[in-house]
């Protein structure tokens, strides 16, 4: 069973819509003990961080999504999820986070003179560092739809999956470790490259 986490942070019949064209049906649920007992999570989301971590909280859905990362099953994070999975935000005054994964969210700050519109919003090229099961068959120079104002720094270089540039900033587009793999774009709107990592995940075996 495919469960699709439901935290009020939206997007989620993206998601869903994409998993059934990949002939998968998913279940939306914010029932912790569905969560529990999935086969994989798909943890995605569009809002900020101190809300959906509330939420997450109120539902009883963080200690769910801790408890499937402690149990090895493959969990995907897509954007607001890629960020709560880490340690801390700075969104909201400072948020504290899953602690899935070492690191923060932070905001886009760029260097005098460089003039670039916050939430970068738009389609970009993501640079993959090294092979991973949830990328096989993406090709290189592939670009993937973004639209957020903070990016992970993870505190292990190690972590990080994929990489992309805005303004005079490089980020962290992916992060992956263990059963966890978290992306900052949105795969579900990424045309082929997107599904083509969203059919990856659905078949990969940590």
């Amino acid at each position: 069973m495919i469960a699709v986490l439901d935290y009020d942070a939206g997007n989620l019949t993206s998601v869903a819509c994409a998993v059934r064209h990949l002939g998968h049906e998913p279940e939306i649920t914010r029932d912790p003990e569905v969560v529990r007992s999935a086969d994989r999570v798909i943890f995605p989301g569009v809002g900020a961080a101190g809300s959906s971590m509330a939420t997450l909280e109120k539902l009883g859905l963080a200690d769910a999504l801790r408890d499937v990362h402690s149990a090895g099953r493959p969990i995907l994070g897509i954007c607001i999820g890629c960020q709560v999975a880490f340690s801390r935000s700075e969104e909201d005054g400072g948020t504290d986070c899953l602690g899935l994964l070492e690191g923060e969210a932070v905001r886009f700050r760029f260097a005098e003179g460089v003039d670039r519109k916050v939430p970068h919003m738009g389609w970009n090229e993501v640079r993959f560092g090294g092979p991973h099961a949830v990328l096989e068959g993406i090709p290189a120079g592939s670009q993937f739809y973004f639209v957020h104002s903070y990016h992970v720094v993870p505190a292990e270089p190690a972590l990080v999956l994929g990489t992309a540039s805005y303004g005079d900033i490089d980020f962290t587009a992916a992060v992956a470790r263990d059963n966890l793999v978290a992306v900052q774009f949105h795969a579900e709107k990424s045309g082929p490259a997107g599904l083509k990592l969203l059919e990856n995940f659905l078949e990969w075996s940590p």
